[in-house]
């Protein structure tokens, strides 16, 4: 079913895409823009990782250098019965954390300096089973593939508005309407997704509160902090747990508050079915816990 929605969703955005294409230049136009939509498809398929990582200058870590963050991810890797992923740190201050991958197999996840120094051992905890749910839940292709090309479609429309704004109403209508209607594609599905990632944290880490309690420093945090990265690149900032510098209307994740009310529902018991939390994690959320152990630059 997944896979199903994934291929309406991107033929859904390709035809788009064509039919842009086919206002501003006609049959000829949409030609090229379907096979434009299909090689981004294709070199996104099996360069998004590496797409990713190296628009952060993201640092593989392993068991040597960074023990105790790669043995956190290696045991909820084992948990939710995943291979294990490689394990980057991103050299920013900005607390924040993201996974991508074209599958479970070929898969990385990541964590900023910001979020290693700030939240405490069971936050971050929650955090890393957070961007493994997104893997086992196979989001990060698709939401690569997605702001790849929904992100086309905004620049074929700002080539049409200056060079082909003299094909009549139904051009202008066209170069007009069809970024926003990727951009609501690409909202939902995102947001869609985060709910269902933090679902699966809950049930990877056992600690819904734990993870709850993180996306609200994160979130204020995120909002205090600048983010070199997705200030250069907007579509970046759909990648993150918290996305940063964006508008809560234009935002690819739901709001913070919900996200956290929907998590104190799973630790009652109230959610993903009737599973419940651990006993210790049913206690208030907001108490003060041990700072974490996981100093990004501590060496063996």
């Amino acid at each position: 079913m997944n896979f199903m929605k994934t291929t309406m969703l991107l033929a859904a955005l390709t035809a788009l895409f064509m039919a842009l294409g086919y206002s501003l230049g006609g049959s000829g136009g949409a030609i090229i823009a379907l096979v434009v939509a299909a090689g981004m498809n294709l070199f996104t398929y099996w360069n998004a990782d590496k797409i990713v990582l190296k628009m952060h200058n993201a640092v593989e870590v392993d068991a040597s250098s960074h023990p105790e963050f790669y043995n956190m991810v290696k045991n909820l890797a084992q948990r939710a019965q995943l291979p294990m992923p490689k394990v980057y740190i991103v050299d920013q201050a900005q607390p924040n954390a993201f996974a991508t991958g074209r599958d479970p197999e070929h898969s990385a996840v990541a964590a900023t300096t910001g979020l290693l120094n700030m939240l405490s051992h069971d936050e971050i905890e929650g955090v890393m089973a957070h961007e493994l749910g997104h893997v086992k839940n196979r989001d990060t292709l698709i939401m690569t593939m997605v702001a790849t090309i929904a992100g086309a479609v905004s620049m074929l429309a700002n080539f049409g508005m200056f060079f082909r704004s003299n094909r009549g109403i139904a051009g202008i209508m066209a170069v007009l309407i069809a970024p926003f209607a990727a951009m609501i594609v690409q909202m939902a599905i995102s947001r869609t997704r985060e709910f269902g990632a933090d679902a699966a944290a809950a049930q990877i880490s056992g600690k819904p509160l734990s993870l709850a309690s993180a996306l609200g420093k994160i979130s204020g945090e995120a909002a205090r902090i600048p983010n070199p990265v997705a200030e250069r690149n907007p579509a970046a900032a759909q990648l993150y747990i918290v996305p940063a510098g964006v508008r809560e209307m234009f935002s690819t994740h739901p709001a913070t508050e919900d996200r956290i009310a929907a998590l104190q529902d799973i630790a009652r018991g109230g959610g993903s079915g009737g599973w419940s939390s651990r006993p210790d994690e049913l206690g208030d959320m907001t108490r003060l816990r041990k700072p974490s152990a996981l100093d990004p630059t501590r060496q063996g």
